[in-house]
């Protein structure tokens, strides 16, 4: 592709951007008695707070800004939390497993919302130089579990999110409707961007020297990729093999980028990179933000539209 023509994709994204950032609801919620979500991860906890903007909805994040949901274990306080909410959001995959014995044992029934009851799943796969997971005995494949990857999931959970929360407090029907249906159009100007991108790109392969949780963003834009680990693996040390691969990829194909994820060390791309002449760069997954991003008021679309940037070098 022409530098000038990638300049012009550039500088019309950056438009939209503008545009959305300009119509986006703030991400304060007022103190007050409104309805009290729970969220596990992210992507649902900011969803609920675009689509709950100017009521007195309490949002709470039990994945706590920079930690890693892999490791995550709740608290007796989120316990607590969870039984006082009038909507508990999560995932639905293997990093929710506790989930269901903690609403065994509540006292009382609480509304859930899955995420991955919404979208079409797909399991974690192997690609050609992947490192496969170690499982123990009888242990089956999971599906993968990062469905708000691809913005045209996200907008299938927020249409299913905003019916679930009318239904729950219809006091507040119109304002949720509101606010989803402008937040809907924003989702769709951030798919386009990304198809944009795609559709005038030069390569359509992309490389994680890292686990690749964004299955559902290849499959929805038609690329293929090579990555370290699948998504939902636990495993963070490659072998020399699984290196070697990622590096005979990047050279033989002239890949230009080598992406890792968000809470990630680094340590894989860089070698990657070092070893190619490629540019280690974040591609954020958004399952969960730093402290520093989410003091800033990072948001879904605000990281989503950051990885436009990033897959449009990415591709050329």
């Amino acid at each position: 592709m022409k530098l000038k023509s990638v300049f012009l994709i550039l500088f019309v994204i950056l438009l939209a951007f503008a545009s959305l950032s300009a119509c986006a609801p703030t991400t304060a919620q007022p103190a007050s008695t409104g309805i009290s979500i729970v969220s596990t991860v992210f992507p649902s906890y900011d969803f609920a707070r675009q689509i709950t903007a100017g009521t007195n909805a309490q949002i709470t994040l039990l994945l706590k800004p920079g930690e890693e949901v892999h490791s995550f274990d709740p608290t007796s306080q989120d316990i607590i939390r969870i039984q006082n909410a009038d909507l508990f959001l999560y995932v639905g995959g293997e990093n929710d497993t506790w989930v269901n014995s903690v609403l065994t044992g509540l006292d009382k029934n609480v509304n859930t919302f899955r995420m991955m009851d919404y979208v079409t799943l797909y399991q974690d796969e192997l690609v050609a130089g992947m490192q496969p997971e170690t499982k123990t005995q009888g242990a089956t494949q999971e599906w993968d579990e990062h469905v708000w990857t691809a913005p045209v999931n996200a907008i299938a959970i927020v249409k299913a999110m905003t019916a679930e929360l009318i239904q729950i407090d219809p006091a507040n029907a119109k304002t949720y409707q509101s606010n989803s249906d402008a937040y809907v159009v924003q989702l769709e100007s951030l798919d386009q961007s990304f198809r944009s991108v795609v559709d005038s790109s030069a390569r359509k392969t992309i490389v994680f020297a890292d686990r690749f949780p964004v299955r559902y963003f290849v499959e929805e834009f038609g690329l293929s990729y090579y990555a370290a680990f699948p998504g939902c693996s636990a495993e963070t040390e490659a072998s020399a093999a699984t290196i070697a691969s990622l590096i005979d990829h990047v050279k033989s194909e002239k890949i230009p980028v080598v992406f890792y994820i968000e809470m990630s060390n680094q340590q894989m791309a860089n070698t990657v990179a070092e070893a190619t002449g490629a540019t280690p760069m974040l591609f954020h997954t958004c399952h969960n933000v730093t402290k520093a991003e989410f003091d800033s008021g990072a948001t879904y679309l605000s990281l989503m539209q950051n990885n436009v940037l990033a897959l449009l070098v990415a591709l050329n």
